[in-house]
């Protein structure tokens, strides 16, 4: 079996031979998360070693690149004018076609995975030709493929102007409250332990939305690179969840990062009908009257 929509993920290989293209951009979006949701990975890991001519997008801070600046929770979703000027930052234009690529800090934490189809959803949904690299920064460097610690330099290029239309793919706690009780399915990203209450909570209150099923995003990837699993198994997960029947999907987590590894692993089988709840669990836990279910209370 093969991915239906193949162009959004790109090899190691394909990259090595398209580095040097004046079309093609590559943007790195390691995180390296402190409490404070301050990304310490452009200091501590980019600096260091990336991929010759990329530049850092620093998707992952709470007011990151990708983020309202506006809002009160932190990775909300932003405006075109603010999407346009992050593009506009690491020059990407109308005819740029963007590869994002990570590494995972080795504390394990910040899955470079998750952090790539969060600036993905974002930019696909914006009107941006985007693609992930398949097996991260890892699978690069295993390649023998170069590193650098030199400076990348911003090219000039025509103003990028997001496209309209991107609201679809944003879920809010009204849309997900419908949910609940309607046939839209709604899909928890996080591991089992927290989608049964006995692992981390994401606010004042454990477990679940009620209603929804678990399909951890650390089943979707090989491991803690951005290196997703092949299409068959891909495929058998989601398909045994009901995901990839001709019901929407509105798909969640803690923050809606990790939500957006789901997400990304339905578009890769064409399913265009799924949204990502942009407040999540942050946002849904805070109010008592929502509903939710924790096992662990039983």
């Amino acid at each position: 079996m093969e991915f239906a929509r193949p162009e959004y993920l790109v090899s190691a290989a394909w990259l090595a031979d398209h580095l040097g293209d004046p079309d093609v951009r590559v943007l790195d979006v390691t995180a390296k998360l402190t409490g404070s949701l301050e990304n310490r990975a452009e200091e501590e890991c980019y600096r260091d070693r990336h991929i010759p001519g990329s530049l850092f997008f620093d998707v992952a801070s709470g007011k990151g690149v990708l983020s309202s600046q506006d809002a009160s929770l932190p990775w909300m979703w932003p405006s075109p004018a603010e999407i346009a000027a992050s593009l506009a930052a690491v020059g990407v234009g109308p005819d740029t076609r963007v590869v994002l690529v990570a590494r995972t800090p080795r504390d394990g934490i910040d899955a470079g995975t998750m952090w790539c189809t969060r600036a993905w959803w974002t930019l696909h949904h914006a009107g941006v030709d985007v693609a992930i690299l398949h097996g991260g920064l890892e699978g690069w460097e295993a390649a023998g493929l170069p590193l650098t610690s030199e400076p990348s330099t911003v090219p000039s290029v025509a103003a990028f102007v997001p496209a309209t239309g991107w609201e679809a793919a944003r879920a809010t706690r009204d849309d997900v409250l419908d949910a609940v009780t309607g046939p839209t399915c709604l899909v928890d990203a996080l591991p089992a332990d927290s989608f049964d209450g006995t692992g981390t909570s994401y606010g004042p209150r454990s477990g679940h939305i009620t209603g929804a099923v678990n399909v951890p995003f650390r089943s979707l990837i090989e491991s803690e690179t951005a290196g997703f699993v092949d299409a068959q198994t891909m495929h058998d997960r989601l398909s045994a969840a009901g995901l990839l029947d001709d019901r929407g999907v509105i798909t969640y987590c803690g923050g809606a990062i990790a939500a957006t590894l789901d997400a990304f692993a339905l578009a890769l089988f064409d399913k265009t009908n799924v949204s990502v709840y942009d407040g999540s669990l942050m946002e849904w836990t805070a109010d008592p009257d929502l509903p939710m279910t924790d096992p662990s209370q039983g």
